[in-house]
């Protein structure tokens, strides 16, 4: 099936070709004998009105042509930028939380630890894996994250943001005079195809949270991506 412009675009061509032809067969007509003047006078007298004729419509045609060239190509170009909106646009989003039953604290560890938040509101593009905690990008782009943090009831909470094991933002809380604090941070990263981005809990320290309220929380999405 062809598109009303290729419809237009292949008769306006037949068109042309046919006047071509009707040219070259005028101006073989100059070797006839002038007496057998039936087939000149069919196309309106003498060849050289009939070739006259002939070129200004092939002009006019030439000139609608060109137009519905333009047409062609501005059409094309909407197109592509209607596909890039419904079907290009890469979609990534997360948000999950820290517990998916239960409450307490989490740590402390011997080491640093990335965070596992297991109970997943969302993970369109599956980019977060709740089985270790870290995202990891699919998508060239522009990203935005965001963590909480519930402080320990003894006040030894640090935790941060990291990507590819660089601390970036953090939430510290190591007073044990207010032992019901919460805080978060959040910041806006430009990620490579393959870079990682968790929340990590440093050696010896810990934080507090249930499955009720959700006091420890880690989100994350894609602004716009980025060309490769």
């Amino acid at each position: 099936m062809h598109t009303a412009v290729e419809r237009m675009y292949i008769t306006t061509m037949l068109k042309t070709a046919v006047l071509f032809c009707l040219i070259n067969w005028a101006v073989s007509e100059e070797q006839v004998d002038p007496n057998e003047t039936k087939l000149s006078s069919c196309f309106g007298g003498s060849v050289a009105m009939t070739v006259g004729a002939l070129t200004e419509k092939v002009a006019n045609l030439m000139d609608k042509l060109s137009q519905v060239e333009t047409k062609l190509q501005n059409t094309e170009k909407e197109v592509t930028e209607l596909k890039s909106i419904t079907q290009g646009t890469p979609q990534v989003a997360f948000s999950a939380a820290l517990y998916e039953t239960g409450q307490g604290n989490t740590g402390p560890f011997n080491v640093d630890t990335p965070l596992k938040y297991k109970k997943v509101f969302s993970n369109i593009g599956n980019n977060y894996n709740p089985a270790t905690g870290i995202f990891r990008a699919t998508v060239k782009g522009m990203y935005f994250f965001r963590y909480s943090m519930h402080n320990s009831h003894d006040g030894n909470s640090v935790t941060s943001l990291m990507k590819n094991g660089v601390c970036v933002v953090s939430v510290w809380d190591t007073s044990s005079s207010d032992s019901l604090d919460m805080g978060s941070n959040a910041a806006v990263l430009p990620l490579e195809v393959g870079d990682t981005v968790y929340v990590q809990l440093y050696a010896n320290r810990k934080i507090f949270g249930d499955n009720d309220y959700n006091y420890n929380s880690f989100t994350g999405f894609l602004l716009f991506a980025l060309k490769m």
